[in-house]
């Protein structure tokens, strides 16, 4: 074995309490999104950062862009750490948003308390598994890399820590936005996991909000209205019969990816239980597998749901577009990252660890689309519900988060040269 994946080894392990605290301090500072209130998340973030010695660029979001998004205040995160001329720039990619807690905790959603499950421990706390345990993954592995002894330390590239704060509502704020402005271009992507496989492609997402306007009336003469919810309903049926069965037969030839999907995920309207309804809102959510293209998907789904409203007379439909995230396509240069992970993983795991792809979606994409090869991987489980991410009491096994820094920090050893 490579002396330096040894030392990589005996350094995270001699600073792995360093590295649990460090993770503990950042689950405490609450970035519920909404309402996507996140600089200071960021900036603690980067007061820790700077108690290490890692320099953080502080990059926010203007004020009117974030505010357009729906969220409160986003700055972004770039550490940059060159080991010598030439050689790849190799990005680290997590996200420090998360949705609320909700309801159901047994232990507090904010307290990054460590309970001990006679297995190493389990850290709970939301976004302890995603992603904010690859903040702490990733900074201990360029630690350790660069506390190695000369003649084991790399001599040559790059590795840029990127921690961003909009992966729930798209990302276009968080990595998209250092994309768009040119502050980073790096050759190559990891980007936070959520299990033991690495991931190299995904499911795309489209939603929409589907509004249907009738005329509400007196429920005592529902003639002289026109009954929005009768309309919806016609929709929904045509909908759900277009998942169950147009959908189904399109299947994917990614492993982790069967067919797309359709959800309706939320449905607003009418206003007394006297009254015809006037106005129903359908908000839906198009999963595409990455064979798809997302321009036509859209085309399909507005003609879809345009032709079954004209159907309801008197309805007017206006139909808008929330997201529209396109799928993570392998791209050539991926397969170094890839099998890089996947050597290391199984000299850390003593197993083979497979690639795959996830009918998740994520903001890896953007990386993607501006042309830079990416995969996901970092600390988390065998599958992803089994630390209950985005659910009551998230939760991560500290033994998979020791295992993941050293896998990341001997990948990154082996690409850097």
């Amino acid at each position: 074995m490579n002396p330096a994946f040894a030392s990589l080894d005996q350094w995270i392990s001699a600073h792995f309490d360093d590295e649990t605290r460090f993770l503990q301090a950042l689950v405490q500072v609450p970035t519920d999104t909404p309402p996507g209130n996140n600089a200071p998340h960021a900036e603690r973030t980067a007061e820790l950062l700077a108690g290490m010695g890692l320099q953080a660029e502080a990059h926010a979001v203007p004020a009117d862009e974030v505010a357009a998004q729906g969220m409160q205040s986003i700055t972004n995160l770039i550490v940059r750490h060159r080991f010598g001329p030439g050689g790849p720039t190799i990005a680290l990619n997590a996200h420090g948003d998360v949705v609320p807690p909700g309801e159901g905790w047994t232990h507090g959603p904010y307290s990054g308390e460590v309970v001990d499950d006679g297995e190493g421990g389990r850290l709970y706390g939301r976004a302890s598994a995603v992603s904010k345990s690859d903040f702490a993954s990733y900074t201990f592995a360029l630690r350790a890399l660069a506390a190695l002894p000369e003649g084991q330390r790399p001599t040559q590239g790059a590795v840029e820590l990127h921690f961003t704060y909009d992966e729930e509502f798209g990302g276009e704020l968080g990595p998209g936005w250092l994309l768009r402005q040119g502050l980073t271009k790096p050759d190559l992507l990891i980007a936070a996991g959520f299990s033991y496989q690495v991931v190299t492609a995904h499911n795309g997402c489209l939603q929409m909000e589907a509004t249907l306007h009738g005329l509400a009336s007196h429920a005592a003469y529902p003639e002289t209205g026109v009954d929005a919810l009768r309309a919806a309903n016609r929709l929904l049926n045509a909908l759900y019969d277009y998942s169950d069965t147009t959908l189904r037969q399109r299947t994917s030839a990614v492993a982790g990816i069967r067919h797309p999907y359709l959800n309706v995920g939320r449905i607003e309207g009418g206003s007394n239980t006297n009254v015809v309804p006037g106005k129903v809102v359908l908000k839906l959510d198009r999963r595409m597998i990455p064979e798809e293209d997302a321009t036509e998907v859209e085309a399909e789904l507005r003609t879809l749901i345009e032709q079954t409203v004209a159907g309801s007379h008197g309805v007017r439909l206006e139909l808008k577009r929330l997201l529209l995230a396109r799928a993570l396509q392998p791209l050539p240069g991926h397969e170094k990252l890839a099998q890089a992970l996947q050597r290391q993983a199984e000299r850390v795991f003593g197993e083979a660890i497979p690639t795959s792809g996830t009918p998740l979606y994520t903001d890896v994409r953007l990386y993607g689309e501006h042309g830079v090869p990416a995969v996901i991987y970092g600390a988390g489980p065998r599958t992803v519900l089994e630390s209950n991410a985005k659910r009551a009491d998230e939760h991560l096994q500290l033994s998979d988060l020791r295992r993941a820094t050293q896998v990341v920090a001997a990948a990154l050893h082996e690409l850097l040269g």
